[in-house]
C-alpha cells in the first residue's frame, strides 16, 4: 500500500496509579457508580485549582526512556481549548510546545521484516469524561455523561506518518503494548487504558482522522474500511476532504462527525495555575528502567538454552516469561518452554484466559509437579493434557486428578502382556502388517490403547507391537 500514509495518536491511561492527574480522587473508578469518583478539580468548578501528580509524571518518564525518546528538560501545562460535553471545564490541560519528549521509535515485526516506527512526541493530559449514547453515535436522541474518568491520567504517544498499511499499525500497536506491560504503568485489562487516534491518507488527498478507537482488532477494520472509501472516491472522481470520522464497531464503517480542526483552533496557551517541571531531578528518582522485552529475550535464551522462537513468544507477556522461569527451576527449560508455549498458552487462549489468571488457575508449582510425573513416566502426554484441562476447568490438586481419573501410566513389561495379547487377538491386522500394510500397526496401537484405557504411551506401544512382530 505504497499510496497510503497512516499515523497513529495512542491515549494510554496510567491506571496503575492511586490517583488522578491533578486531584486526589481514586483511579479506581471502573465498577464504581456513575459520577461517584469526583470532586471539585475534576468536575472543573470555578475556583477549583489543580495540583499535579508526581507520580504520573515519573510513570510517563519511564515509558518516554523505554521508547528511546529525548525527554525535555522542562515541560509545561496548557490549556487545550474546545467545547465538548465530556469536558467539563471548557478546556483540556495537556501539552503544546514543551511536551515531556520529543522522537522515539518502535522496532516492530511485519510477516518476518523489521520496521522502525518513528515517533513525534510523548505528552501528558487528563482524560475528558465519558459518554454513553443511546444506541449507536449516529442516531442516539440523547447521551448521558460520567464525569469518574474525568482527570485520569493519559499519555499520548504521536507517531510521525510511517506507517503503510493496517496490519503495520496493528504491529506497532501490539508492541506498545508489550513494552507498557513491563513497565508496569497500565493494565490493558481495564476499559479505557488503550485508546486510538488513526489519520490515514491515500495519495493526493486530505487527511481523515478516525476517533476513539478502543482495540486492536478495531484499529485494523476502521483503516482497511477507510482505505477503501478514500479509495472509492478516488475512482469517482471525487475530493477527499480533510475530516474527523467515527468508527462504528457495530458495523465496521466509518462515519463523518466533523470538519478537521487545525491546531490553531484549539487556542492553546500556557496553564496559569501549574508552575514548569524540572523533568532532570525526577529522571533520578525513576532510576534503571527494568528489563524489558528484547533484554529479557536475550537473557532466557542464554540462560536457560531455549531457541529463539520459544524465547521470543514467552516475552510476549511479561507474566507468560515469569510463569516458565518458575517452571524451569524444577523442570529441565526445553521441554518447560515447549510445554508452557505449546500447549499450556493453547489452552489459556481457547479459554480467553491470560497467564495472569492462569497463576491462579494454575500456579507454576503445580504445573511443574505435572511435568515431573510426565519426565518420570508416570502418566503420558495424553495423560498430561487431561489433567491439564481438568484442573483449569474444575480445578483440584494434580495428584488428586492423576488418582482420581486413573492416569498413571502403565509399566512397559504390562505394556508387553496386552500386545502380546493384541497379536493374538487380532491375526488379520497381524497379516495385513505381514503383507505390506504398515498403518495395521496403528489399528493394533488402538486395541492396546483401548484394553490400557489409554494410559499407555502410544509412541511406546507402536514400538513394542513392532519388536514383537519382527
Amino acid at each position: 500500500m505504497e499510496d497510503v500514509t497512516i499515523g497513529l495518536e495512542v491515549h494510554v491511561q496510567l491506571n496503575k496509579l492511586k490517583t488522578k492527574l491533578f486531584c486526589s480522587c481514586p483511579l479506581n473508578y471502573h465498577d464504581s457508580p456513575p459520577n461517584t469518583h469526583v470532586c471539585p478539580v475534576c468536575l472543573g468548578m470555578p475556583g477549583a485549582m489543580p495540583v499535579l501528580n508526581k507520580e504520573a509524571v515519573k510513570a510517563a518518564i519511564k515509558v518516554a526512556m523505554a521508547l528511546n525518546a529525548k525527554i525535555q528538560q522542562t515541560v509545561v501545562f496548557d490549556r487545550k481549548n474546545y467545547f465538548y460535553p465530556d469536558l467539563p471545564k471548557g478546556f483540556q490541560i495537556s501539552q503544546y510546545d514543551r511536551p515531556l519528549a520529543f522522537g522515539g521509535y518502535v522496532i516492530v515485526d511485519v510477516d518476518g521484516v523489521e520496521k522502525r516506527i518513528d515517533l513525534k512526541r510523548i505528552h501528558i493530559e487528563e482524560d475528558p469524561g465519558k459518554l454513553y449514547y443511546k444506541g449507536s453515535i449516529t442516531v442516539a436522541k440523547y447521551s448521558l455523561i460520567d464525569y469518574n474518568r474525568s482527570g485520569a491520567p493519559l499519555l499520548e504517544i504521536v507517531t510521525e506518518p510511517v506507517m503503510k498499511s493496517p496490519k503495520e499499525a496493528r504491529a506497532f500497536l501490539n508492541k506498545l503494548r508489550i513494552l507498557l506491560e513491563y513497565l508496569d504503568v497500565f493494565d490493558p485489562e481495564l476499559e479505557g487504558a488503550m485508546r486510538v487516534d488513526a489519520n490515514v491518507s491515500i495519495a493526493g488527498g486530505g487527511r481523515v482522522e478516525i476517533k476513539n478507537i478502543s482495540s486492536f482488532k478495531g484499529v485494523e477494520k476502521a483503516l482497511n474500511y477507510e482505505i477503501m472509501r478514500q479509495r472509492n472516491l478516488i475512482k469517482m472522481g471525487r475530493k477527499i476532504e480533510r475530516e474527523t470520522r467515527h468508527f462504528d464497531e457495530a458495523q465496521s464503517i466509518t462515519v463523518s462527525l466533523r470538519s478537521k480542526e487545525e491546531e490553531q483552533d484549539y487556542r492553546y496557551f500556557p496553564e496559569p495555575d501549574l508552575v514548569p517541571i524540572n523533568v532532570e531531578e525526577l529522571m533520578k528518582e525513576v532510576g534503571k528502567l527494568p528489563e524489558l522485552p528484547e533484554e529479557k529475550k536475550e537473557r532466557l535464551k542464554a540462560q536457560y538454552g531455549i531457541s529463539e522462537n520459544y524465547a521470543k513468544v514467552l516475552v510476549l507477556d511479561p507474566k507468560m516469561s515469569d510463569y516458565f522461569e518458575i517452571v524451569a527451576k524444577s523442570v529441565n527449560a526445553k521441554i518447560a518452554a515447549t510445554w508452557v508455549v505449546d500447549v499450556l498458552r493453547g489452552e489459556l487462549n481457547y479459554r480467553g484466559w491470560n497467564f495472569l489468571k492462569c497463576f491462579e488457575k494454575f500456579p507454576p508449582e503445580e504445573f511443574s509437579k505435572l511435568l515431573n510425573y510426565f519426565l518420570e513416566e508416570k502418566i503420558t502426554e495424553k495423560g498430561v493434557v487431561e489433567v491439564l484441562r481438568t484442573k483449569l476447568d474444575q480445578g483440584g490438586k494434580v495428584e488428586e486428578i492423576v488418582e482420581k481419573k486413573r492416569l498413571f501410566a502403565i509399566p512397559k513389561s504390562e505394556i508387553l502382556n496386552f500386545c502380546k495379547e493384541v497379536i493374538e487377538e487380532n491375526p488379520k491386522a497381524v497379516q495385513d502388517y505381514y503383507s505390506g500394510k504398515k498403518q495395521a500397526i496403528n489399528f493394533l496401537v488402538g486395541q492396546v490403547m483401548k484394553k490400557t484405557k489409554g494410559r499407555a504411551d502410544p509412541e511406546e506401544t507402536a514400538k513394542i507391537l513392532s519388536d514383537l512382530l519382527k
